[in-house]
C-alpha cells in the first residue's frame, strides 16, 4: 500500500477500502472514475458518503475536495442522493 496515498484526500482509511474493492492504483483509480469506484466502496461500506465521492473525484482531478467546481460537486451530490436519500 502507499502508492494511492500519494493523491490528494486519499489517506490510510480510503487507501484500504480502495485495495478492498480491487483498486490498488492511481491509474486504476482514474479508468473506473469516483463514481464507479465510490459505488464499490458503498456496496461494502453504506456509511460512505458524498465527502468520500468528493475525495475520490478530487484525487482523480489532482486537487482537494474543497477545490473541485461547483457544477462538479453538484453532480456528484445528485449521484450520491440517488443512493443515499437525505435524513429527515
Amino acid at each position: 500500500m502507499g502508492e494511492l496515498q500519494r493523491l490528494p484526500n486519499i489517506g490510510k482509511e480510503l487507501e484500504r477500502q480502495l485495495y478492498e474493492v480491487g483498486i490498488t492504483s492511481p491509474e486504476e483509480l482514474r479508468r473506473i472514475g469516483s463514481r464507479d469506484a465510490w459505488l464499490r466502496i458503498f456496496a461494502q461500506d453504506p456509511s460512505a458518503g458524498l465527502a468520500k465521492l468528493l475525495a475520490l473525484q478530487g484525487a482523480i482531478a489532482g486537487v482537494n475536495r474543497n477545490d473541485l467546481s461547483e457544477t462538479t460537486k453538484t453532480n456528484l451530490q445528485t449521484f450520491c442522493s440517488q443512493y443515499k436519500p437525505k435524513r429527515r
